[in-house]
């Protein structure tokens, strides 16, 4: 399928520095062509250019490149943050299947902001239910896991808080890391903004959210067992 994404520009990332610094209505209104024109468009021509590798991983995944689709909001949520910006200064997309609780499911992601770009799969904040049953499928197939895991290879990082203590003693060192996160995420940050500036973006984009596909079906496992009495776990 041909794309008209030909790649995001300078003026584009200049205008989210800008209204980093801005963060005024008045101004993003009279700068609005710019973020429609450098930032908008580009995003929802990178969706439509992903979009029939990532239905190939789940034909489930929602794939409207519309704002609060796939797309993120500009506009901040302020009601119950201490931070009462009124913009954000990064902007990211986003491949997961439809559902309220999104922030405690895989979703596959990309994000750019003035300065870097990162992508990768994984959850936004998977709540202690939802690793507790990662953590259980790690127990009942270690082997099985690792095998999934090693698509979790370079430029891949696993990413993610983990408990100060471990939560089972001498445990192997490749399954702890893995079983001892609150929450986790396989990414790739990156600094060589020209990479933007590029189509090449889709293939490398589409070459590494493929690479993790064995991971987002393992989660997917996860998903299921949501679904499932625990006694028959």
């Amino acid at each position: 399928m041909s794309s008209a994404f030909t790649g995001f520009s300078q003026q584009g990332l200049n205008f989210l520095q800008q209204v980093r610094i801005e963060n005024d209505k008045e101004w993003f209104e009279a700068n609005r062509h710019i973020y429609d024109r450098e930032l908008l468009t580009p995003f929802r021509n990178l969706v439509d250019a992903l979009s029939p590798t990532m239905l190939t991983i789940d034909p489930q995944f929602e794939t409207r490149p519309a704002i609060g689709k796939t797309l993120s909001r500009i506009h901040r949520d302020t009601r119950f943050s201490h931070d009462k910006s009124r913009y954000r200064s990064r902007m990211w997309l986003t491949f997961k299947r439809p559902s309220k609780d999104w922030k405690d499911a895989p979703v596959y992601f990309f994000e750019l902001g003035p300065d870097m770009l990162r992508y990768g799969l994984g959850y936004y904040s998977a709540n202690k239910p939802t690793m507790d049953l990662f953590r259980h499928t790690l127990t009942r197939q270690p082997q099985a896991f690792l095998e999934v895991a090693d698509c979790c290879r370079p430029p891949f990082e696993l990413v993610g808080e983990s408990y100060k203590r471990p939560l089972v003693k001498e445990q192997a060192a490749e399954i702890a890391t893995w079983y001892n996160r609150k929450s986790f995420a396989m990414m790739v940050t990156d600094s060589q903004v020209d990479k933007l500036f590029h189509p090449r973006l889709i293939t490398e984009l589409a070459e590494g959210f493929q690479q993790l596909e064995p991971l987002y079906q393992w989660l997917m496992r996860v998903e299921t067992m949501k679904q499932v009495d625990p006694a028959d776990l």
